[in-house]
């Protein structure tokens, strides 16, 4: 499965996305093929080689003529018209209703009557239509990103001086994972934002996989240090599942009051147990017992140790350490007629994608409504294939 990691040390803006999956090996030729023909003239596109640092990169610039001022139906439409591939179409507009909701967040109006640089202007088309033809181009399955570094100080925008990250920015960067360091000034644009936390799967170490092909997006700024975002392509292992070290910790208990289990496992899913369960077991002259076992990452150990001591009768608890494979999952909701349902969106190894939604929420639904909670949960699942089609 094709997987591209995107490594920003210097931040990311959209020019630099489309610019490093250039080079990483995507055709500009296709691609500016397939920008033309959107309805929208008066614009080129310089690509050149530059150095960072002593580094090489390719830096992309879009030249803009004059442009009219435009909404987001205005965007949508001109996606529509091109007539380009229901990848690049649905992404491309939900990126830019993202920006759109983002911008309304910030100026409390509604993201119909909005219009401002970054949807509008030309070269806000450019990064994030070019971007999803260059993903579809070299058949990116999955992306991750690395953590973001945001950059400190202030921005100048058509809003007066700002502090960054800009307040549009950092609504779009809700979930991810960011940090600061001394570079200062905006690093990381609205647009960069948008196009990042739409398309990756999360946010940290590069995932394991066989290395294809490196790129260098090149940000137009001098830094103290290489302003490249990389791009690296390449295929995911096949025993990519996450590896990941858990904590078996397991005691076998026959002198403790059933009533307390409940209460004892909801204080250790509260702590971050990973799971909780009871196995019945005989124990030494035929008694009836309970084999309680916790899974949990090494950082909650010592405090479930505390916990289960306290509130248990055992007097030894046994420790080993596991290693687990997981796939890949975020949080996500979908909208259906019963309203918003919240589950997790699965990917699985081939590149597909399922949804489980949460049963809390469907069954309140299904209490609701009269519906039967395997109709509702049904109904979740197939709104999210409807809903995702990449």
């Amino acid at each position: 499965m094709k997987v591209i990691y995107l490594d920003c040390p210097t931040g990311a803006s959209g020019n630099m996305i489309l610019a490093g999956l250039i080079d990483a090996g995507a055709s500009w030729k296709d691609i500016e093929r397939s920008l033309r023909r959107l309805p929208v003239k008066g614009w080129k596109v310089e690509l050149a080689k530059v150095k960072r640092c002593g580094l090489g990169g390719l830096q992309l610039e879009v030249k803009p003529g004059p442009q009219p001022c435009r909404h987001l139906k205005e965007i949508e439409t001109i996606i529509k018209k091109a007539g380009l591939s229901g990848f690049v179409t649905d992404n491309s507009i939900t990126i830019f209703t993202r920006l759109a909701e983002a911008e309304s967040k910030v100026h409390r109006i509604s993201k119909q009557k909005i219009h401002f640089h970054e949807v509008g202007a030309i070269d806000a088309i450019i990064d994030i239509v070019g971007s999803c033809l260059a993903l579809e181009e070299l058949g990116a399955k999955e992306v991750y990103c690395s953590p973001l570094n945001l950059g400190h100080g202030q921005v100048k925008c058509q809003h007066g001086t700002l502090p960054v990250p800009a307040p549009a920015t950092a609504q779009l960067l809700k979930n991810a994972v960011i940090y600061q360091n001394d570079l200062s000034g905006e690093l990381v644009t609205p647009t960069g934002a948008a196009i990042i936390t739409h398309f990756a799967e999360g946010f940290g170490p590069m995932p394991k996989m066989i290395l294809k092909s490196v790129g260098n997006g090149a940000g137009t700024r001098e830094l103290a240090q290489p302003n490249l975002l990389r791009v690296l392509a390449g295929e995911l292992m096949p025993d990519n599942r996450s590896p990941s070290d858990i904590v078996m910790l397991e005691t076998n208990i026959d002198d403790l009051s059933p009533q307390i289990y409940q209460h004892l496992l909801e204080i250790l899913f509260k702590q971050g147990a990973l799971d909780v369960y009871f196995t019945p077991i005989q124990m030494k002259k035929n008694r009836p017992a309970v084999m309680f076992s916790v899974l949990t990452g090494p950082e909650n150990e010592a405090a479930m140790l505390d916990t289960i001591f306290s509130e248990t009768t055992t007097l030894g608890i046994r420790r080993r350490e596991l290693e687990r494979y997981t796939l890949p999952r975020r949080e996500t909701k979908v909208k259906t007629a019963y309203g918003p349902i919240p589950g997790k969106r699965v990917t699985l190894y081939d590149g597909s994608h399922k949804f489980i939604p949460e049963y809390e929420e469907c069954r309140t639904i299904a209490q609701k409504s009269g519906q039967p909670l395997m109709k509702v949960i049904e109904l979740a699942k197939a709104q999210f294939l409807k809903e995702h089609k990449r």
